[in-house]
């Protein structure tokens, strides 16, 4: 690389992003076009929809990123976009933008994993905020709408998997309960600011899975569902605030016990937390809790760098690029992961 700065593209969901990232850590801008609105009326992610937006916005997003930062193209050392896990339509739209740069301005491209992404995001250096130190290995939980993975993490590219979700994820899981208690959308958010007007008074299952480290939050759901049927039964109004109170301690309890777990197994120097339901509350305080427990520091990013950004992407694509790998024209996009097991 001829410049340590590096333009980051994400789009692999509903949110537009663009960033410039220096030396792996220091922010120098980051952008979010959200399409938070126009999704909410259908009560999720449309994907048709979401690639669309992307298209009509990715340009302006782009152009803004390198103003904000006050770089030009020319000041830059390469291209990083997130090219998997995600919708393949909205994937598609971050990576044909970055390799029409690439092939224009002779820039170096490389693709990046989402959630690799999710676990620099730990490290970006905001003008407010310092980033954790590079203190291995840490015990990490990404938890967000499509993912559930605990992991340990021996460098900011090497990690080990520990568990994953065998079905819902913890945020998935947030975003059915908000539809089935008619709490709105997105579901995380909207559970938590219910939940903190509630009791968690309900007994709700902790899914166990022996003899792993992997969760399960399908049967969670079904839980929940049979007990809106028993309680519309009884008559009545119903308990939302209570409910949301008992289904997010039930979702928290269940990534914390793991996160325990691989953290007695494997005694980390440090715990990181990321993805989009590392913006809860009660998670964070748990973890807090956890982490005093057991005498290990817990980390988190804040809250406008744990859902989809592209500072993570460009925090992760610095060290691949220096490393001197690139795809360039060749990268191709993929929705999911390969299983877990």
């Amino acid at each position: 690389m001829n410049s340590d700065l590096v333009l980051a593209v994400e789009t692999s969901c509903d949110d537009t992003t663009a960033a410039v990232v220096a030396g792996g850590r220091r922010v120098l801008s980051s952008i979010v076009s959200s399409q938070e609105d126009i999704h909410a009326l259908f009560g999720g992610v449309v994907p048709e929809v979401a690639s669309r937006k992307h298209t009509e916005a990715i340009t302006a997003v782009v152009q803004r990123a390198l103003d904000e930062a006050n770089v030009t193209w020319d000041d830059l050392g390469g291209l990083a976009v997130t090219n998997g896990p995600g919708l393949i339509g909205s994937l598609l739209v971050g990576v044909s933008a970055m390799k029409a740069y690439c092939l224009a301005l002779g820039l170096p491209l490389v693709g990046v994993n989402h959630l690799e992404s999710h676990l620099n995001s730990n490290f970006c250096d905001l003008p407010d905020y310092e980033g954790a130190p590079e203190d291995f290995p840490a015990v990490t939980l990404i938890a967000s709408g499509g993912h559930s993975d605990l992991s340990l993490m021996h460098s900011r590219q090497k990690t080990e998997l520990l568990g994953c979700t065998r079905d819902d994820a913890a945020g998935e899981a947030l975003d059915k309960a908000a539809r089935l208690l008619e709490l709105g959308y997105p579901g995380g958010p909207a559970i938590q600011r219910a939940a903190e007007q509630g009791e968690p008074r309900f007994d709700l299952p902790r899914p166990v899975i022996e003899g792993t480290l992997d969760f399960s939050f399908s049967g969670l759901k079904t839980a929940l569902i049979r007990l809106l049927q028993d309680l519309r039964k009884q008559g009545g109004p119903l308990p939302i605030n209570d409910l949301a109170a008992s289904f997010q301690c039930a979702v928290v309890d269940t990534l914390v016990r793991n996160v325990r777990q691989a953290a007695e197994n494997h005694r980390p120097r440090q715990i990181l937390l990321a993805g989009g339901v590392a913006a809860n509350k009660l998670l964070r305080q748990e973890l807090a809790n956890l982490g005093e427990d057991l005498g290990i520091p817990v980390r988190y990013p804040p809250f406008r760098l744990c859902t989809d950004n592209a500072a993570m992407v460009g925090a992760a694509g610095w060290f691949a690029l220096r490393q001197g790998r690139h795809d360039d024209l060749a990268l191709d996009v993929y929705s999911a992961m390969e299983g877990c097991r």
